[in-house]
């Protein structure tokens, strides 16, 4: 299903996996373009319910256009989830579907600053309304902020380089433009290998400054726990990355939430009787599911995404598993 140029990955895959009760109520909590809200909403009778969410204003403006009245939709970021489910009174959920990273017509759009491609303002922000720009990032932040960014979050072999090339320019003019930056950064590479020459040498830091100016890693950290712990006994939580970061995260909180240990080793160390410790409030379902070849020759941007899925039990939620893992 195709919306708006917008191809949704393992949109049956993740459907499938997450509506187990066509009268249940589910989230999506990466609205986009609609692609798996209306799969989902295929999916439900007519007491069936939907929430989407989405930061980005565009997704509001594409929302307007399902008109069901089994939908609603609320412009919020990931974290803040539990307060819209607050303020439409609904208490537990049957399922909750992250898609995520970004989306074809974020990409496409050069006023969004998200592309190297085209020319347009260096924003990068999925919601323009709030937070600091990829523009304003570049012109506070110091060599060293910059360097971890494009090391941490675009895993980036020369980060030094290019976020000296950075600084050295902005002492001369502001950096604005998506297609300036692109230019600093070919520069700073130079013919320097990179292992890959198919892949544009700005790549790596477009994707880093917009993970960084959305704080991506951050908001995925704090979602996962206030959807999973919002999850009615069956409800499955099922999460969509394309980054190798992101689903570190991910895969990390479903192990910590689906062990008994909750992932504290000493605990497994210790001769602890059996049943003495209380059951784990998630159970993986399945293996991490790819596109297949089919996807992917279709769609290309396919080929990084993985799919993991997890059920609430019926055990209660134990306090800290809301806090992060240890790296």
């Amino acid at each position: 299903m195709a919306d708006a140029g917008h191809v949704p990955v393992l949109l049956e895959a993740a459907v499938d996996a997450m509506v187990h009760d066509p009268d249940g109520t589910y989230v999506d909590g990466t609205f986009g373009r609609g692609g798996h809200a209306r799969a989902v909403l295929a999916r439900l009778s007519p007491r069936g319910r939907l929430v989407g969410v989405d930061r980005d204003p565009a997704a509001q403006e594409a929302a307007r256009a399902l008109a069901d009245a089994r939908f609603a939709f609320r412009h919020a970021w990931f974290s803040e989830i539990p307060a819209v489910l607050d303020a439409l009174r609904i208490g537990a959920i049957d399922g909750a579907l992250l898609d995520l990273g970004i989306s074809s017509p974020q990409i496409d759009d050069p006023q969004r600053g998200f592309s190297f491609r085209h020319d347009g303002p260096l924003d990068m922000r999925m919601d323009p309304s709030r937070g600091e720009s990829a523009a304003a990032f570049l012109a506070r932040a110091s060599v060293r902020e910059l360097t971890e960014v494009l090391r941490d979050y675009g895993e980036e072999r020369l980060a030094r380089s290019i976020a000296e090339a950075i600084a050295a320019q902005r002492e001369v003019r502001p950096i604005t433009r998506t297609l300036e930056l692109s230019r600093i950064v070919a520069e700073a590479v130079g013919s320097r290998t990179r292992g890959d020459w198919r892949q544009d040498p700005a790549t790596r830091t477009f994707q880093a400054l917009r993970i960084a100016v959305n704080d991506e890693m951050g908001e995925l950290t704090r979602a996962l726990p206030r959807l999973a712990v919002r999850l009615a006994p069956r409800g499955r939580l099922a999460v969509i990355a394309f980054h190798s970061l992101e689903d570190r995260i991910v895969k990390r909180f479903l192990a910590r939430a689906s062990d008994r240990y909750g992932g504290d080793e000493r605990l497994a160390r210790l001769p602890l009787p059996e049943g003495a410790l209380p059951a784990p409030p998630l159970a993986l379902v399945g293996r991490a599911r790819k596109p297949d070849a089919a996807e992917t020759a279709a769609n290309p941007r396919a080929r990084s995404a993985i799919l993991r899925v997890a059920e609430r039990t019926g055990a209660p939620w134990p306090a800290g598993l809301d806090r992060p893992a240890a790296a």
